[in-house]
């Protein structure tokens, strides 16, 4: 007798998907923040990227902070609270992050606004712990799928026109404008932006506690034991703290009064500080993994190397999606790469995040039931569709499009690279690591528009990594897949460190050619390209680990977008 299938509650699944827009919404969009922030408030390329470092540090305290809670609580607090009211939570305390941000604009300290950033983005670690497991819970777990894909798919669409919204937002449309003259802009633009911003989390809030539709998703899921893991996390942290204090506490010398050479050295020694703190959450996971092989009791999921491992490729991966796309804008500056102003860089932020958005509407395909040649007309097809919409929005802000239109090329090798990989997991975290890898050394080996084509198909490479990534770090973990799961969601720290790292590394080779305007710049890209390896070889190497515990890679079901 077969089983009656669960109807999807499109009621609460449509309220719910809001949540997912604004996180890629404000997400990229800071993007474009970025180079704003630099040119108003005189800052370096590292002071620039505290922007992400804000935003994607809070992701990590949240998650940590959750899971702290529940182990020594022992109860899941999102499931003690339910999935309604913690999303309620989330959006009411970015509201007042919004808040926050309209407070030191109004104070005009960039300080002031990294607090806000940072309350933001803590209200979304909530909502995203939230969010995805109740998007499941909204319907048929066979089809959690499917909803999953197409909550991501909205996510991509705000990532899509967020740097478009905020650059009309910030710039509006009048000709390109010079970064002294962003300089002299009012900030009274950013409070418009926050305070409509704010508005929003509120309406969303008050749509989800008045919805009747949306049910509580209350859950009382036991919490497995993992101390020694959460110590280690705890002592990773305090050391993090350690290594950028002395980076933040030199911003007190006044570079102007050294000379080159203690530039360098100063530039130098942050850059050590930063590789630091790179190496203290490396070295931490892999030291625990080390720890649970002797005596496993106390570590929980890091006893699985695939999750550790995957815990590092998410970190990586992270931090390379937000690195290229904060740090383009600067590059697009440079007179080999076009002297495009802050004000006019919207498009070509939006092309890169347009790319996952156009990597993962054709990602979720397989989610759906469709016939064998239908999946295949529309692999080719979605892509084109979403290339098309990237291009219209754009275009209806009045942008001029012409020099992408050739990125259509980049396109399909896309398609190519998605027929390949077979929806096999394993097989396309291979391909697209490795069209990460070599669109990024093309980037760096090469200038002008086949540069800033190869530089944009990093968003194509990272488009479907972290479905990829999650699913085989989280195989065969059975019991421990919701604290594996929470592990994960804490590596978005990738964000907060790799993009410093890269700004870091451009003020630092820029620092030692100073008769070479754009070198830094151009060259910090490297570190996109070795967080990329890293995948790769994740990616080769997870099939070996898997196959040891009896466990089919090629049949692991892709799971949740990012």
């Amino acid at each position: 007798m077969s089983q009656t299938k669960q109807t999807t509650n499109s009621g609460a699944l449509s309220t719910l998907v809001v949540v997912f827009f604004f996180w890629g919404f404000i997400a990229s969009s800071n993007s474009v923040f970025i180079p704003f922030c630099k040119h108003k408030f005189n800052l370096d390329q590292f002071q620039s990227q505290l922007v992400d470092f804000a935003f994607y540090l809070a992701y990590y305290v949240g998650a940590l902070g959750l899971f702290a809670y529940g182990a020594f609580g022992g109860k899941d607090l999102v499931g003690k609270w339910g999935y309604k009211k913690s999303i309620i939570y989330g959006l009411l305390f970015s509201a007042i992050g919004a808040a926050a941000m309209i407070i030191a604009v109004n104070a005009n300290t960039f300080t002031g606004m990294l607090v806000g950033l940072f309350i933001v983005a803590l209200g979304f670690s909530l909502q995203q712990t939230a969010a995805q497991p109740f998007t499941i819970a909204l319907g048929d777990p066979s089809t959690g799928a499917s909803r999953v894909n197409l909550a991501g798919g909205i996510n991509s669409f705000g990532t899509t026109i967020g740097p478009i919204v905020v650059a009309l937002a910030l710039f509006g449309s009048a000709a390109a404008i010079t970064d002294d003259q962003i300089a002299a802009l009012s900030l009274s633009k950013v409070v418009i932006l926050y305070t409509a911003v704010g508005i929003l989390f509120l309406t969303a809030a008050a749509m989800f506690h008045f919805s009747k539709k949306v049910p509580p998703g209350i859950s009382e899921e036991k919490i497995e034991p993992a101390n020694k893991a959460l110590y280690l996390l705890l002592i990773m942290t305090g050391v993090l703290i350690v290594m950028f204090v002395p980076i933040f506490s030199s911003y007190k010398i006044d570079p102007t009064t050294l000379t080159d050479a203690g530039r360098h050295d100063l530039e130098t020694m942050r850059l050590k500080w930063l590789f630091g703190a790179l190496a203290t959450v490396v070295v931490g996971l892999l030291y625990a993994n080390f720890k649970a092989q002797q005596n496993e009791n106390g570590w929980g999921a890091m006893k699985y190397p695939q999750l550790v491992l995957g815990m590092i490729a998410l970190f990586v991966y992270v931090g390379a999606e937000v690195s290229i796309g904060s740090n383009l804008g600067e590059l697009l500056k440079q007179a080999d790469f076009g002297s495009i102003p802050s004000s006019k860089i919207a498009p070509y932020i939006s092309m890169y995040w347009g790319s996952m958005m156009i990597g993962r509407w054709a990602g979720a395909i397989s989610a759906f039931d469709f016939k064998s040649n239908t999946k295949k007309i529309l692999t080719v097809v979605i892509p084109l569709v979403a290339f098309g919409i990237v291009i219209g929005a754009n275009s209806i802000a009045q942008y001029d499009m012409t020099p992408l239109y050739m990125y259509i090329v980049c396109i399909f090798i896309q398609i190519v690279a998605f027929f390949l990989s077979q929806d096999k997991p394993a097989k396309t975290l291979l391909i697209f690591s490795l069209i990460g890898v070599v669109s990024m050394l093309i980037g760096v080996f090469t200038k002008g528009d086949i540069a800033i084509y190869a530089f944009l198909t990093g968003g194509i490479a990272c488009s479907i990594m972290w479905p990829c990534i999650f699913s085989l770090s989280i195989a065969g973990i059975g019991k421990y897949t919701t604290q594996g799961s929470a592990f994960l969601i804490m590596m978005i720290l990738g964000g907060g460190i790799i993009p410093p790292i890269q700004g870091k590394l451009s003020d630092f080779l820029q620092s030692s050619h100073l008769d070479n305007p754009g070198y830094g710049i151009h060259n910090s890209f490297w570190v996109p390209v070795f967080c990329f390896v890293y995948i790769l070889i994740f990616a080769i190497s997870v099939k070996g680990i898997l196959k040891k515990q009896g466990i089919n890679y090629d049949e692991t079901e892709a799971v949740a977008g990012h």
